[in-house]
């Protein structure tokens, strides 16, 4: 896999009279100057950047992604669909009032070339948003980027308003490639990777519950019968989601998108998205509210300006003389993905709104956890998430979509270093695996170019009021380590037989056929949460199709109460849905809770195959005379009934004693619970 050496780039400038669209005339092979001139009525002007390796041929002014010519293939795009719809930009948005929304492709109106070198070429497509303009209300510059000697070329955008623009909601922006069908075979990690039915064989499927799902009938490879095709299946959390891709294992080629940063990604390194899918499709999200919901909307008020820089992205290819050996295009992959990852930030984008090295800062420190009821777990942060985002609340990083963020894994010694960080204002943030809450250090940390902040020494207090009487699960913002049901006839997807099992269709369904008549009952000291608690509190069908409402019971006892005193319930959601949960204790007959969440969510979770969306912290305040020596239930009911795919994912439950003065700490914690 080793690339040829190259002495110029060159951009091509060509008309398309649309009467001829089979014909090309060229104008001039250009090296050092475009012209200007503007397409006539009935003529489109295309954009060709060739470094010898790679050819990318782009519309003018647009800036569509028309053709990649690679390794003697003429294009590895979808030749069958019409030129503008191959390579694009796009965004999905409503107005103010949450009406009149759709989803736009972003086309540039003014073509301009940045830079044209010997060794680099940046070009720029623009689009400047006028009064009389419907929304949405945007300026996005689109640059691509082509460097000698590189199998690949790079994409970025700065979007822009300006102050007095009328407001919006901005819920999604991304770059598409649609793939010629020479592409079969998907990978998106190391296990992660599988043959892929086509969008033919989708078409004819059977639809299911969920609009993206499709169940397999006829397909053109037999293997693939009956198994459950659907995008979600293949979605990504951020912090792992630095590459994938598709390979051609007719051609031995590989197309890959590699994203060297996640800076400019909204809503931390924990937010789940699209990566590629049947078509082939392979996308680069920016944002979305994919298992968020309506508070990953990026609102923009009557009049805010704003400005941000999504990219670059690396569209990377490659190949193999041998292609028996075409799967091994994603270990090749991998080591263009390190690369790009250490050249971060790059050098060579010429748009000032994209800061270098030297115009960044960097922020070290230590994290410890101090949890006075605690022997063991206290001390170094193991292993945390260590983040800089805009100034809020604790917590707050999971729902800021306008500005940047920057996030590491601190050491097994709690020590960490953010580097390339740009000038601002930030709240530092964390949260530790294992350990239930969020961190947020006290006093902001403001970043200058060319400076490395060392913080003092942070301590992490996680929330707590009392000693552990029990505990369920693990506080890793997940309900991963609870029970999934195998899947292994009906709704199938097979890469997902032995990992992840959590991505199988039609779990929901699951919960009726283990619990067809009576709810979960988990009893502390005895139960196992890997094996008695389902991974969602979804619905129950009935025979007549009709949802019913469930209600789950902690069974557990106490060798002692203290009347007078105030026990507290942890209730940590990993994920929620159009759901409530009401808490009673002791009475399930209780008219009324002791505690409810109020309707909460918009995740998706559920349906969409995710073990999680946006986690959600809660104490439920409990009298002490509501419990009892000897036996006690608490009841967690999820009335919410009105569509099959409404319900809770739980991170965490934990029930707090009162506080006191002398107690016996836990000194570990067991899958099956603990009590007094």
């Amino acid at each position: 896999m080793l690339w040829g050496s190259l002495v110029w780039l060159s951009i091509m400038v060509q008309f398309f009279l649309l009467s001829h669209c089979s014909m090309k005339y060229p104008v001039r092979n250009i090296r050092s100057k475009i012209p200007g001139g503007k397409s006539s009525h009935g003529v489109k002007l295309i954009v060709e950047m060739n470094n010898s390796i790679v050819k990318v041929i782009l519309s003018r002014p647009y800036g569509n992604v028309r053709g990649i010519t690679y390794q003697g293939v003429e294009n590895l795009l979808d030749s069958s669909l019409d030129r503008d719809d191959r390579g694009y930009w796009d965004c999905s948005w409503e107005d103010v009032n949450g009406k009149n929304g759709k989803q736009t492709k972003i086309l540039g109106g003014e073509f301009r070339v940045i830079t044209e070198k010997n060794n680099q070429v940046e070009v720029s497509f623009k689009t400047t948003w006028k009064r009389s303009d419907p929304l949405p209300a945007l300026t996005v510059d689109k640059r691509y980027v082509m460097l000698s000697g590189s199998s690949g070329f790079y994409a970025y955008a700065i979007y822009e308003r300006f102050k007095g623009w009328p407001g919006m909601f901005l819920w999604e922006t991304r770059i598409v490639f649609k793939l010629s069908h020479r592409f079969q075979y998907l990978a998106i990690s190391d296990s992660r990777q599988r043959l892929m039915p086509t969008s033919a064989d989708r078409a004819r499927g059977q639809s299911l519950a969920y609009p993206e799902a499709v169940m397999l009938k006829n397909p053109s490879n037999s293997k693939f019968k009956g198994e459950v095709d659907d995008k979600y299946q293949y979605s990504s959390e951020t912090k792992d989601d630095s590459l994938h891709g598709w390979i051609s294992l007719i051609k031995g080629i590989g197309f890959w998108i590699i994203t060297p940063s996640h800076e400019f990604r909204t809503a931390g390194p924990l937010k789940q998205d699209l990566t590629c899918h049947v078509g082939p499709t392979c996308l680069s999200m920016f944002m979305s509210k994919h298992y968020t919901g309506v508070p990953l909307n990026v609102t923009f008020e009557n009049g805010e300006p704003w400005k941000k820089v999504f990219g670059p992205v690396f569209i990377h290819l490659n190949s193999v003389s041998n292609r028996t050996k075409a799967i091994s295009l994603w270990d090749d992959a991998k080591q263009q993905m390190r690369k790009e990852v250490r050249s971060w930030p790059y050098s060579f984008p010429q748009s000032q709104d994209f800061l270098k090295s030297d115009q960044r800062g960097s922020v070290n420190g230590r994290l410890s956890v101090k949890d006075r009821y605690l022997k063991v777990g206290n001390g170094p942060a193991r292993f945390a998430h260590v983040g800089l985002a805009a100034p809020g609340d604790v917590g707050s990083w999971e729902f800021q979509t306008k500005g940047y963020q920057f996030w590491t894994q601190a050491d097994e010694r709690g020590i960490f270093f953010i580097k390339a960080v740009l000038p601002g204002i930030y709240n530092l943030y964390s949260w530790v695996p294992g350990v239930m809450g969020n961190y947020m250090y006290e006093s902001s940390v403001t970043v200058t170019p060319g400076t490395n902040i060392k913080l003092p020494g942070l301590v992490f207090k996680p929330p707590r009021d009392g000693p552990t009487l029990w505990e369920i699960g693990i506080p890793d913002r997940s309900a991963a380590e609870f029970y999934v049901p195998p899947n292994e006839t009906k709704y199938v997807n097979k890469l997902y037989l032995k990992q992840d099992t959590f991505r199988q269709y039609g779990l929901w369904e699951r919960y009726t056929e283990i619990y067809p008549k009576k709810d979960l009952v988990f009893t502390v000291g005895t139960s196992d949460y890997a094996k008695d608690w389902f991974f969602a509190h979804v619905l129950r069908r009935l025979r007549n199709g009709k949802l019913q409402a469930t209600t789950w019971k902690i069974v557990f006892d106490l060798s002692k109460v203290d009347r007078a005193g105030m026990y507290k319930l942890r209730l940590v959601l990993a994920a929620a849905h159009l759901a409530e949960v009401e808490v009673r204790v002791n009475r399930r007959e209780s008219r009324r809770p002791y505690f409810t969440t109020g309707l909460i969510g918009r995740d998706d979770a559920i349906a969409r195959h995710g073990i999680h969306g946006v986690l959600r912290s809660f104490t439920a305040n409990l009298p002490g005379y509501l419990f009892v020596k000897g036996s006690n239930t608490i009841f967690l009911d999820q009335p919410r009934n009105e569509d099959i795919f409404q319900g809770v994912m739980y991170d965490y439950i934990r029930l707090e004693g009162p506080p006191q003065r002398t107690y016996q700490s836990l000194n570990r914690r067991h899958k099956r619970g603990t009590q007094p």
